[in-house]
């Protein structure tokens, strides 16, 4: 199947958030964040921790777990997705997405499926879930990054 050149795709713009935008993220981690290691946007937070190495030394610098500094940084990853950012980080973390890659590999209606899933198990709303068209931007998105 051939692609028509006629279409040029179009070129999507990281974003980039204050850390405060992050869910889950406590004021006082922020505070330490912004005081201990000068990170205050989530492109700070993902040049700081991008290897193991580096999360490690941060979780360490702020008296947390690598784990919690991990989630920290695959949702500032996942921000940077415009139809993303911060408002769907979280919900896509908890639906097992953890990587921009890992999204643009992701089939559409599988996602969707995971999502919904998670909607009616924690909120028990159906009508809560994001629409596959959503769903399908992020994807959209997370291919052309």
């Amino acid at each position: 199947m051939a692609v028509s050149p006629s279409k040029p795709q179009r070129s999507i713009q990281a974003c980039d958030w204050p850390i405060a935008e992050l869910p889950g993220l406590t004021s006082n981690n922020q505070k330490l964040l912004s005081q201990k290691c000068e990170i205050t946007t989530t492109t700070e937070l993902l040049q700081k921790g991008r290897t193991q190495a580096q999360k490690m030394m941060l979780a360490n610098v702020l008296q947390t777990t690598l784990r919690e500094v991990s989630k920290w940084v695959a949702m500032a990853d996942l921000s940077r997705i415009p139809s993303v950012g911060c408002k769907y980080c979280g919900l896509l973390l908890h639906a097992g997405i953890g990587s921009v890659t890992q999204l643009a590999q992701m089939p559409v209606h599988r996602l969707h499926q995971q999502v919904l899933r998670l909607h009616v198990i924690t909120l028990q709303r159906r009508d809560l879930c994001p629409s596959v068209a959503v769903v399908q931007r992020w994807v959209q998105e997370a291919q052309s990054f």
